[in-house]
């Protein structure tokens, strides 16, 4: 699916980065508020879904090559990480939805989990 698929699947509008929704394709996802997890437990190419709207979480992209970060629950990041974002050419979208509401319609749509050794998918 491309990030505009997804953002459409999750009722998402974009803060930036419009124009490469349609042109991201991502298989996967990883849902989390703790920046150490996803150090640790990411995979390369998944959208990243969160409801931290600091900077970091654009630092934390840049660094491990996200394509794309979603915004849950509807909070807006300040000025400083859209700007960021923009600069390093890393989509974000937010929707109003919960992580728990996007991560269901997400998997039911074919997004898979950075990892499921848990459920042996």
């Amino acid at each position: 699916m491309t990030i505009e698929d997804i953002a459409r699947a999750v009722g998402a509008t974009s803060l930036c980065g419009a124009d490469k929704l349609a042109t991201i394709e991502v298989s996967n996802a990883y849902a989390c508020d703790l920046m150490s997890d996803v150090l640790a437990f990411y995979s390369p190419g998944a959208m990243l879904i969160t409801g931290l709207t600091n900077i970091q979480i654009v630092r934390t992209a840049q660094m491990l090559d996200i394509p794309g970060v979603m915004f849950v629950r509807g909070k807006t990041p300040p000025d400083d990480t859209i700007a960021l974002a923009s600069d390093s050419g890393i989509p974000l979208v937010i929707t109003p939805m919960s992580m728990f509401q996007v991560c269901g319609l997400l998997y039911a749509a074919g997004i898979r989990p950075c990892f499921d050794s848990a459920f042996g998918d």
